[in-house]
């Protein structure tokens, strides 16, 4: 198995934890079409949306010249409430860790 990573998926890393809500939590993923990255990522933050109930949108950057030359190649690109925090492969531990910290933090 040489050269070969752990790959956890969301419902690993989520199964056992109880449902928390980010309601006012905005997540944007940018995409393109034929993006075998952004389809991963989607289904990943999909299946986070359903434990953390925050918004989620998907903005193609083919939509837009300046969303193309702004991400072009570095997709998917996850913006969570106005910052960047993926470019590229995204994390489901660092995700995790952020949306649990999120959570941690409301009263």
């Amino acid at each position: 198995m040489r050269g070969e990573g752990l790959r956890m998926s969301w419902n690993w890393l989520t199964f056992w934890r109880p449902q928390k809500k980010l309601t006012e939590w905005q997540v944007v993923m940018y995409t393109r079409h034929g993006c075998h990255l952004c389809e991963q990522a989607w289904q990943q933050l999909e299946q986070a949306q359903q434990c953390y109930h925050f918004a989620l949108h998907q903005v193609d950057i083919d939509s837009e010249a300046r969303l193309a030359r702004e991400y072009g190649a570095c997709v998917p690109v996850v913006v969570i409430n106005g910052r960047v925090r993926f470019r590229g492969l995204l994390n489901p531990v660092l995700l995790k860790r952020l949306l649990e910290g999120a959570s941690a933090q409301r009263p």
